[in-house]
Order: C-alpha cells, then sequence, then structure tokens
C-alpha cells in the first residue's frame, strides 16, 4: 500500500460502533465521522486493512467488562493489519509506509481438524485445542499425551490451558515463523468479510461455531 502524506490524513473516519451494550444486530451501527485519534510522541498511526474478530470483543459488546471496561461508545476490536500513515517524533522503528500487524490478545497456534479427530485411528503427542473442546481433543492423544487449550474456562485433564501475549517482543520472535509459512494463521471458512458486513461477521462470531479467524477485509 502506498504511504499517506500527513496531509492527506482525514480528521474523521467510519467505522462500527456501539453506544449501548447487547447483540451486535442490534447496537453495532456505522458512523461514518469517528474522530482520528491523535497521536503521542512514542506513538504511531495505522490506517488499517483488515481486522480480526475475537470472542472477547463480542462479549465487550455483551457488557460483561462494563464494570472495568472504557467507556461507550466503544469501536471493537483487537487484531489489525494495516500501513504506517503518520508517526511521533520518539518513535525510531516504524517510519511512514511501513506494512505493521498487531494486536492485544493474539495466540500462534494450530487449529485442529474439523472432522471429529476424536474417532480417528491414528493418536497424537500432542492436540491443540483452539475451540474450548478439551473433553474431545483428550480422546485423541496417546497415552502421556498433552492437550494445549488457549480457550479460558474449564478443561478435561490431561488438558491444560496456555496463554501467549502478544506483546512486540513475542510477534518479533513469531515473525520468521510466520513469514517462512511453519506457522500458519487459520481462517474460518466464511472469512474473510467484506467492512460492510461486519454486522454479520460479529453476528457468525456470538454463535460460537467459528473455526478460525474471522476477518474483516479489505477495509476502505
Amino acid at each position: 500500500m502506498a504511504a499517506a502524506s500527513t496531509d492527506s490524513i482525514p480528521s474523521v473516519d467510519k467505522a462500527w460502533v456501539y453506544s449501548e451494550y447487547g447483540k451486535s444486530a442490534d447496537v453495532l451501527k456505522l458512523d461514518p465521522n469517528v474522530p482520528v485519534p491523535e497521536i503521542k510522541e512514542d506513538q504511531v498511526l495505522i490506517k488499517v486493512v483488515a481486522a480480526a474478530l475475537n470472542p472477547v470483543d463480542y462479549k465487550r459488546m455483551f457488557g460483561y467488562f462494563k464494570a472495568t471496561d472504557s467507556p461507550l461508545p466503544t469501536v471493537p476490536g483487537y487484531d489489525v493489519a494495516g500501513v504506517v500513515v503518520k508517526v511521533g517524533s520518539q518513535v525510531t522503528k516504524f517510519k511512514v509506509g511501513d506494512d505493521v500487524y498487531g494486536d492485544l490478545n493474539e495466540k500462534a497456534v494450530q487449529n485442529p481438524k474439523k472432522e471429529k479427530f476424536e474417532e480417528l485411528p491414528e493418536k497424537f503427542d500432542v492436540v491443540y485445542d483452539t475451540v474450548g473442546e478439551s473433553d474431545r481433543a483428550v480422546k485423541a492423544v496417546k497415552e502421556g499425551g498433552k492437550v494445549v487449550t488457549i480457550v479460558s474456562g474449564a478443561v478435561t485433564p490431561p488438558a491444560f490451558s496456555f496463554g501467549l501475549t502478544s506483546t512486540g517482543t513475542v510477534l518479533e520472535k513469531l515473525k520468521p515463523y510466520l513469514e517462512s509459512g511453519k506457522v500458519k494463521p487459520v481462517l474460518d471458512p466464511t472469512s474473510p468479510y467484506p467492512f460492510s458486513k461486519t454486522v454479520e461477521a460479529f453476528a457468525y462470531l456470538e454463535t460460537s461455531r467459528a473455526t478460525g479467524k474471522v476477518v474483516v477485509h479489505p477495509i476502505p
């Protein structure tokens, strides 16, 4: 993507916003006049071109965390990819025009197959559970094997929970594996959703049937 000049950065932009808590179909609205944030000297401004949705996004929208969450109105979303369009005076690592990706809660793991893998004749040393079905996953491991789940909540022994916080340092370590293809992001078969279908993307995520990342792309 071509770099944007500072003069071309608008003062407002469009975004999906909710101003009350509830299901996405009821509360998520397109606002064409959301103020573009002013950056601090140690920050960068990114033009987002793709975003991945997470269960925590719709749970925030439902109001599960309203006691500690940021005040409404809210633009939902954590995982983004885009291009740097402005940098603060103290930023040395990035420059305008850099393609970047980042998030708050990303995990890099392998997704289980969609078939009933617990019924396969082959058993595995390790099974990665990314959908919260450790009770099925433990049936697919060899004796003494491990089940690793990234989904919070109760797990079936010998499964155990594992979380990877995606700081910049962690993402830098993952970068060569992503670029070489050794670690591959898994998209849900319904992805990507165009920006105009963001409500539909959230509605699908709310069904808890997603088997990979639900992605919104392109974002104009």
